[in-house]
């Protein structure tokens, strides 16, 4: 095992992104433990809508989910009445995913929790951290992008 010190800065800056990440999204779960969403059941609900919505496969891609994955969840959704499927009258062979009125609602009161809640943990920034910390992670997020499609 390498010792501490061996270990380069980007290695460090991806542990705290990773402890920043694992801390955001055990908050974000016991938030939305009171709606029986999971942050990826609140993403899927963020990305609907009740007269378009979207086809499962453009979800399951902007959330980096395997098929089985949404269908997973869209099942669970669904089973609970807060989204809908429906045939893509642009592709017969595609479904896309529509919000019920009751997944309204319970996204709408998630979201407004949510937004208080980071809102709340993130207030320890003034606004030029805030700024700063925006435009750096753009930037990162950007660059993984890239690396990505590069690969």
């Amino acid at each position: 095992m390498e010792a501490p010190e061996d270990r380069s800065r980007a290695w460090h800056q991806h542990q705290l992104i990773h402890e920043l990440f694992v801390l955001l999204d055990d908050g974000d779960r016991r938030l939305l433990g009171a709606t029986r969403l999971s942050p990826l059941e609140f993403a899927v609900l963020q990305r609907l809508d009740t007269s378009h919505g979207q086809r499962l496969t453009d979800i399951g891609v902007a959330l980096l989910c395997v098929k089985s994955t949404i269908t997973r969840l869209v099942n669970r959704l669904e089973l609970d009445g807060l989204v809908q499927r429906t045939p893509d009258p642009e592709d017969r062979r595609a479904q896309r995913l529509l919000l019920t009125q009751r997944g309204r609602a319970v996204r709408d009161q998630a979201r407004h929790a949510y937004v208080a809640s980071v809102e709340r943990r993130l207030s320890g920034l003034d606004e030029d951290e805030q700024a700063q910390l925006c435009h750096l992670l753009a930037k990162l997020r950007d660059l993984l992008r890239a690396d990505l499609d590069s690969t």
